[in-house]
């Protein structure tokens, strides 16, 4: 993944049709978001329309991407558009180039040829995966999405071609069964997951870059011995409320370039393609497991005040 940032954006209606039940053949009744299974390569996180800045905010703004389900001679075909809420299934799709051929050969990024992120419209639930490739091209991952809704898979991946460009395709994958719509979590400058506590410094700003910085903290001590995951200490994910606008940086500094020590801050520079509300999935490892801290903000307001902190993705982890 590109350590700069990467934004998508698009306005993609949902795969099926809101009511008493999404999907069919489901009883009607409220659906619970339970914690997401563990597993070291996996993830887990709705939301007011934003304020349309265009993608362009200004010249520090890196030009939109993922928009489409095709971009740059490349497209996401996903063999599984939808899945049954609180089933195990097996997401299953291909990367095909401007004839229609899958793609093979992929540059390891973060020690990845491809990173795959899953999100729910409406931002409460949330999944960073990592598919593994057969020889044909197609890729695969077990997914349980814990609540009926649409969501929407992000493939973040460069095509190993001389001059290839990172990219960042989008697809509409639905999840049957009972709906119930779920209000975006307020805005906080602290999270808890698992016993930590992430607290977050710094305003993320539309058409500039920013510096956002995270500490970790358990039982009121920082933590300073974060262990390095997928050749970071920390990846951050942005999605825009609203249109899912997507934008995913690493830290400034990786492990062992001398510049970022392990410990509890973790610094990242960051744009916002426009004013609006954002949500921000911090991914860490500590102790040999990867968890996810969950943050609300808005681009172009104040920064939110430390307070009571919101919680985490999904309430719950998933890796």
């Amino acid at each position: 993944m590109n350590t700069g940032l990467r934004i998508t954006t698009f306005a993609a209606a949902l795969a099926a049709t809101f009511g008493a039940a999404y999907g069919v053949g489901q009883g009607v009744g409220p659906v619970v978001a339970d914690s997401p299974p563990k597993h070291e390569d996996e993830h887990t996180r709705p939301a007011p329309e934003p304020e349309r800045g265009g993608g362009h905010a200004g010249h520090d703004t890196p030009p939109a991407g993922g928009l489409q389900i095709s971009e740059g001679g490349y497209t996401l075909d996903l063999e599984t558009p939808r899945v049954t809420a609180g089933k195990r299934a097996d997401l299953r799709f291909t990367v095909r180039d401007a004839g229609g051929r899958a793609v093979t050969a992929f540059q390891r990024e973060h020690d990845k040829e491809l990173h795959l992120i899953v999100a729910s419209r409406d931002l409460v639930t949330y999944r960073h995966l990592h598919p593994t490739r057969a020889a044909d091209g197609t890729w695969s991952t077990p997914v349980d999405l814990p609540r009926a809704g649409g969501y929407r898979v992000f493939a973040d991946f460069t095509p190993d071609k001389k001059a290839a460009e990172n990219l960042t395709l989008g697809a509409d994958l639905a999840a049957s069964g009972p709906y119930q719509a779920r209000q975006l979590p307020q805005e906080s400058a602290t999270a808890r997951v698992d016993g930590y506590e992430v607290g977050l410094t710094g305003a993320l700003r539309p058409g500039k870059a920013s510096e956002l910085k995270l500490k970790v903290s358990r039982d009121g001590k920082s933590v300073t011995d974060l262990q390095p995951y997928l050749g970071a200490y920390g990846h951050l994910v942005a999605l825009r409320s609203g249109d899912l606008a997507y934008l995913h940086v690493h830290p400034n500094g990786e492990p062992g370039d001398g510049t970022t020590r392990p410990g509890p801050d973790i610094s990242f520079t960051a744009t916002a393609p426009s004013s609006g509300s954002y949500r921000l999935f911090l991914d860490f490892k500590h102790e040999g497991e990867v968890r996810t801290a969950a943050f609300t903000v808005r681009a172009g307001g104040a920064a939110p005040e430390s307070g009571t902190p919101e919680g985490h993705a999904d309430d719950g982890h998933g890796h």
